[in-house]
């Protein structure tokens, strides 16, 4: 091809480039285009130079140089313009702040929070939360824990004002009132954080988060409790974790289960974090009480449910491999 003409067909080229070019400002992949060092246009031209007689170099050599100056500076004076015009325009606000960067990440416990929810919701739940200074009646009466019961001292409450006002010692308070302001069908979530008079050590805390559920409706049996947490758990983890349900007693439910997973630390052998047992709680659950469902304004004759509680920091050690779950309020906390 005639070199003059290739020079006029790039020209052009890019003549109609630059035009376009100035109403979307894209001019970086303009440059590319005609000068990047492995494509661009302009530059293949130049490094055929040296394949050039004598006579074109000399006829052409000082033409392709002034060219490539030409069509960068024509780039630059045109982005400068563009860039000119977007400060001046009317529709744009410079007193508006700038996105700040993203730095760091989400603490774990709002990681799982966030992926929970999303997985109940997709399975019709909602997402509840309530206050964490709750009454005894809240706490324990509707929960069929009354006065003086056993179970109160296991709880170890932390009292605002004794004997009626406290810190709530599980999300189980949210449940009493979901259920006594509202009428079923209920299907319902609520992460949250709750408090009781504990010393801590690797694997308890006087502060820490629980994940509570709670379904009532017609015709809810112990099955559906079960198909409930096993589908959760296997989401959570991966379909090959091992878990084992267990009766166990709680007054809020009737009969009461619980759910261990196999340990994910020492892979069932035994260790400290599991106590040497190779199995770790994760959550209670059962058909919710009788007289619990009584107690709310519901009744049992006809609606049953059933209910869960779990520790959420006990579900973020073994997912994200941390012993301690002192680790998770230490600061400088590092996770995969």
């Amino acid at each position: 091809m005639d070199i003059q003409k290739r020079v006029d067909e790039i020209n052009l080229q890019f003549n109609d480039n630059l035009k376009k070019t100035k109403l979307t400002g894209d001019f970086d992949n303009l440059y590319l285009k005609y000068f990047s060092k492995s494509s661009g246009a302009t530059t293949l031209l130049l490094k055929e130079l040296p394949k050039f007689s004598e006579e074109d170099k000399k006829k052409y050599g000082p033409l392709l140089n002034d060219i490539q100056n030409t069509q960068k500076e024509a780039i630059e004076q045109a982005k400068i313009l563009y860039q000119t015009e977007q400060i001046l325009s009317p529709l744009i606000d410079l007193t508006l702040p700038e996105k700040p960067d993203e730095t760091g990440m989400l603490h774990p416990l709002t990681h799982i929070i966030r992926e929970m929810n999303d997985f109940f919701r997709y399975y019709g739940f909602s997402v509840a939360e309530d206050r964490e200074i709750e009454t005894v009646e809240y706490n324990f009466r509707k929960l069929n824990l009354p006065e003086d019961h056993p179970a109160t001292d296991l709880q170890d409450t932390l009292f605002v004002k004794q004997p009626n006002v406290l810190l709530r010692t599980h999300t189980s308070s949210v449940e009493a009132r979901i259920l006594t302001n509202y009428k079923p069908p209920i299907r319902v979530v609520t992460p949250g954080k709750v408090y009781r008079n504990e010393t801590a050590n690797k694997s308890n805390s006087s502060f820490f988060h629980q994940y509570q559920g709670v379904v009532v409706d017609k015709g809810i049996t112990m099955q559906n409790l079960k198909a409930t947490i096993e589908t959760f758990l296997k989401f959570l983890y991966n379909t090959d974790i091992k878990i084992r349900f267990r009766y166990k007693y709680y007054p809020e439910v009737s009969p009461g289960m619980g759910a261990d997973i196999g340990c994910t630390f020492c892979g069932g052998n035994g260790c400290e974090v599991c106590r040497y047992r190779g199995w770790i709680e994760v959550l209670g659950s059962g058909m919710i009480n009788y007289n619990t469902l009584k107690m709310c304004g519901i009744d049992p004759e006809i609606y049953t449910g059933f209910a869960w509680g779990m520790g959420l920091d006990r579900l973020v050690m073994t997912k994200f491999g941390i012993p301690d779950i002192r680790k998770l309020y230490g600061g400088g906390m590092v996770y995969k």
